[in-house]
């Protein structure tokens, strides 16, 4: 029978592909989120396959916890496996700072630059992260709530002497670290109406890439938990410990005491368009050394606090601000842009 009103044609034909009717932009984070409709067995039969950018689908629909988005926790927040997302803001700044380190140097005997370079305490920072989801439902598998997964990461930190013309503009320092990390869901209340949402574990390395005397690197094993707090707060732990390496190989010995054995980072979105972070790493020891960094990130585009793309500013102090830096101490504040998880 044919149907005159063009608005009931509409809702027959969503009905008969499955189509979810509109119910209004998705909230940010500290916003009050629409109620999501009901799934009906056509609907979820009907949920768009990611593409390799998952970008647009229905597994980031920002109505799920910011936690479940990002490590894709629940059923309608996982996104699929071998598909891009970011991991580290995708970044390039402008930096400015106190001092720069014009020769690296050792606690290993040959680990120490020959002579000094003539390095601009201004340069430009370039940051690149990404990670893919290689496995998922390894010990939740048939559970109807949450997913856990196993992800591997690769992020890349360079240091740009952008205007020592007179060095012909190098790349002062350029740190390689892949990652491989297990997440697990979690649901359990804690005190101030936090709750922690997820726990796992991790293996990283950590390299300049630089063959000797520069060469520095290192191994480790890490703990992590997160948290969250009305999705307006969001906190993370890391523990770590360095795996052992032989002496005569060991281009870094001490370097748990510069880059520090554990962090903690507390997120604010302060509203849809305004974020503060805070990162402390330290030795965990006393007299142990380590590093604070503060953030300050500003949504771009039409005001609605829905684009990705950020102003990004970053104020950082002590030691290794990068792994040639890890017992070198120095104040750094740069200004750029980045772009947040995708």
């Amino acid at each position: 029978m044919a149907v005159a009103d063009d608005g009931q044609r509409l809702a027959c034909y969503d009905r008969l592909v499955g189509r979810q009717p509109a119910v209004g932009a998705a909230p940010g984070p500290g916003s009050v989120a629409t109620e999501r409709p009901a799934l009906d067995s056509s609907s979820a039969q009907a949920k768009p396959e990611p593409g390799l950018f998952s970008r647009d689908a229905a597994c980031r629909d920002r109505r799920s916890g910011a936690w479940s988005r990002f490590w894709e926790l629940e059923p309608q927040t996982d996104c699929g496996t071998f598909r891009l997302r970011g991991y580290r803001p995708l970044s390039v700044s402008l930096v400015q700072s106190d001092r720069v380190n014009r020769a690296p140097s050792s606690q290993a005997a040959g680990r120490g630059a020959s002579r000094s370079a003539d390095y601009n305490n201004h340069e430009m920072r370039l940051q690149l992260s990404v990670r893919t989801k290689i496995a998922s439902g390894l010990l939740t598998h048939g559970d109807p709530a949450r997913v856990d997964s196993l992800w591997f990461a690769y992020s890349q930190q360079s240091y740009w002497q952008l205007f020592s013309d007179q060095l012909s503009r190098p790349f002062r320092a350029t740190d390689h670290e892949p990652e491989l990390m297990y997440v697990h869901p979690l649901e359990l209340s804690l005190p101030g109406s936090w709750r922690l949402r997820y726990a796992g574990l991790g293996l990283v390395h950590q390299s300049n890439g630089q063959s000797l005397p520069l060469s520095r690197s290192w191994n480790r094993v890490y703990l992590m938990a997160g948290a969250d707090m009305n999705e307006r707060w969001l906190l993370t732990t890391r523990l770590w410990q360095r795996l052992p390496e032989r002496a005569e190989d060991d281009d870094n010995p001490g370097v748990s005491e510069g880059m520090g054995r554990g962090e903690m980072r507390l997120a604010w979105a302060v509203n849809r368009d305004h974020g503060l972070s805070l990162t402390v790493r330290h030795a965990l020891h006393t007299g142990g050394r380590g590093s604070v960094r503060l953030e300050w990130f500003r949504a771009l585009g039409s005001g609605t606090g829905q684009s990705d793309l950020r102003l990004h500013t970053q104020l950082f102090s002590g030691y290794g601000d990068s792994l040639s830096d890890y017992n070198f101490r120095r104040t750094v504040l740069s200004v750029g842009l980045s772009l947040l998880d995708f």
